[in-house]
């Protein structure tokens, strides 16, 4: 913006983050709350869209965690919406108190308590976007995303209620949320295992850019020196068109490269493009592309989630069954 608060807003949570992507998207979703508080729902998306989603995609992509455009509006916005119904203002919560004749703040606690319960689900956007099926192209890929992710938050409304089959003891409710984070982040454990990318050198970027399927997405890594004269490294994600030569491909999201030997260098950013908007800019050196690399299916962290779901369900089932018919039988004399 013309004031200059978006800069700041990125360098004040960087310097409170300390570059710790978690502490980073937890400042960002406060932000945006305050942000979002007594303002209408499209200037709300404006606003944060605007002073925020940069931030993510800035500080995200230093951190070298390359995060999908919408995935980062949808975060920001989450929580910008989340003010409706936030004390004090809680524009929302003030209009159900009318209705119900209720006290409004009391309203207004009851509701932020009920919605925390989703809160996860933005953090999950950033770090599994499959979860908005980005990189899911089939419909039986549609349908275990939406499974396992339902699996997941009826999981961590169970723990965050602490009743699940019947009252949830506290390792209980620690089981099942750590059975959610592993459902929502399977990759995670993949990846204390083996490195989810394999860094290629510069050389191979035009080449990776062919291969890449029609409407896929390809992670690269740029080096240079920002406006304000820092040193700059990061990681973005972008999509590419249908197939083609590289260079048109990399027009096509407003981007062009120079070619000279095996430097590769960001001559031109097309103004309101996509690479503009995730902080690419001319001078920044392509200095490695990222392949997917091989490692263990998701399939084994998630199956042992869901095998722990039913062992903690089994319990459940057993204790619940015996209160059942200690209360059928009477207090024993």
């Amino acid at each position: 913006t013309l004031t200059g608060l978006g800069l700041m807003m990125t360098e004040l949570v960087e310097l409170i983050s300390g570059g710790n992507v978690i502490l980073m998207l937890i400042l960002i979703a406060a932000i945006s709350l305050v942000l979002g508080m007594g303002i209408p729902t499209t200037a709300n998306y404006i606003l944060v869209a605007t002073l925020m989603a940069p931030v993510v995609v800035d500080l995200g992509a230093q951190a070298g965690l390359p995060i999908p455009l919408i995935a980062v509006h949808l975060f920001v916005f989450y929580f910008g919406i989340m003010a409706d119904i936030t004390p004090p203002v809680g524009l929302a919560a003030f209009a159900a108190a009318a209705i119900s004749k209720e006290d409004p703040i009391a309203t207004g606690f009851q509701g932020a308590l009920y919605s925390l319960r989703t809160a996860i689900l933005p953090f999950v956007f950033i770090f599994n976007p499959a979860i908005l099926l980005i990189g899911v192209d089939t419909w039986p890929q549609t349908i275990w995303v939406a499974t396992v992710s339902l699996i997941a938050i009826l999981l961590f409304s169970a723990a965050t209620m602490n009743w699940f089959v019947t009252k949830s003891r506290l390792w209980e409710s620690a089981a099942l949320l750590l059975i959610c984070f592993t459902l929502f982040r399977p990759d995670w454990w993949l990846n204390q295992v083996s490195p989810p990318y394999e860094e290629l050198p510069a050389s191979e970027f035009l080449s990776a850019v062919a291969q890449t399927p029609a409407d896929g997405r390809i992670n690269f890594v740029v080096e240079g020196v920002d406006l304000m004269g820092e040193d700059v490294r990061k990681t973005v994600n972008v999509p590419l068109g249908e197939p083609g030569e590289p260079l048109e491909r990399l027009r096509g999201i407003g981007l062009t490269i120079t070619q000279a030997g095996d430097a590769l260098m960001i001559s031109n950013v097309d103004f309101g493009s996509y690479a503009k908007r995730i902080g690419l800019d001319v001078g920044y050196d392509v200095v490695a592309v990222l392949r997917k690399a091989d490692q263990p299916s998701s399939l084994i962290p998630i199956g042992l989630a869901l095998a722990a779901t039913a062992g903690v369900a089994g319990l459940q089932f057993a204790r619940a069954r015996k209160q059942s018919d200690r209360k059928e039988t009477g207090p024993a004399r």
